[in-house]
């Protein structure tokens, strides 16, 4: 049997390998080969040299949305695991109706982001209609709109995986631990957190990976408004590329920058969370 899977893994394999390498990585490699390029499609590309990268550093909208997008992040990031996990100790005392709790909090992550976007733009400005403001009154209100938004799509995410990891702790060491004296707080800090770090570092990963590439939901709730100040990153690049004339270099070299900042956060953040559970 094992010869055989040696034997005829090339054949199966080939196919998903030859998709994965014309759906991504010439794709991949082509935009870091036309972020040093002038552009309007790929037939036409002049090579330019660093000249992009340059024009994104002296382009206010774009500092601009990296430090909204870093706010958002730290903002959701924190919120989003505070409540997941706050539910999910509250879905594992065995209270009545735990599995249907379950599934009404899982069932926004189901719903895409463009469609969340126009639904909590709806019902946010008819919320502030009260008070003659809109979302696009000011960035900080598409700020605390994305997060409100953010929190009731992911929670419910979140707090499944939260859920596996602190029904996976034994009950032996829960009851050693009070058998030892320990009351609610130190429970939770000495065995409940270190118990479901492997949770937090999913649930971080996740959430912080998603945060920091937002896009359907920023376009449709504020779509940058007023004056791009309420633009998170991804909407800034697909902004530059498709909505300035002459910018799809300088868009191409945004993105490049965007992935190695996604890759530098995502691989630092891991790497960070996994320490600590070996340290545990």
């Amino acid at each position: 049997m094992e010869k055989a899977i040696k034997r005829y893994f090339p054949i199966f394999a080939l196919p998903t390998l030859l998709a994965f390498t014309l759906g991504f990585i010439v794709p991949f490699l082509m935009g870091i080969y036309l972020s040093f390029c002038e552009f309007t499609t790929v037939t036409d590309a002049t090579f330019v040299g660093i000249k992009n990268y340059t024009r994104v550093f002296t382009d206010p909208t774009f500092i601009h949305a990296l430090w909204y997008t870093a706010l958002f992040t730290i903002v959701s990031v924190i919120t989003i695991n505070v409540f997941a996990f706050i539910i999910a100790m509250l879905l594992t005392k065995g209270i009545k109706g735990t599995n249907f709790f379950r599934t009404v909090f899982f069932m926004p992550n189901l719903i895409g982001g463009i469609v969340l976007g126009y639904i909590w733009q709806i019902l946010l400005n008819g919320i502030l209609a009260n008070f003659g403001k809109t979302l696009t009154f000011s960035s900080s209100y598409g700020f605390w709109g994305l997060i409100i938004l953010m929190n009731w799509q992911q929670v419910g995410y979140m707090m499944v995986i939260y859920i596996a990891g602190i029904q996976n702790i034994p009950g032996e060491l829960i009851e050693a631990a009070k058998i030892d004296g320990a009351n609610g707080p130190q429970l939770l800090a000495n065995v409940t957190l270190p118990m479901v770090m492997p949770s937090i570092t999913i649930c971080t990963f996740l959430t912080l990976t998603n945060s920091f590439k937002l896009f359907d939901q920023n376009m449709a709730l504020t779509g940058g408004e007023p004056s791009n100040s309420s633009q998170m990153l991804a909407l800034n690049i697909f902004d530059t590329f498709y909505g300035r004339n002459g910018w799809e270099g300088v868009g191409q070299a945004k993105a490049v920058i965007f992935f190695i900042l996604v890759a530098i956060i995502a691989v630092t953040q891991n790497t960070l969370t996994r320490e600590k559970e070996v340290q545990q």
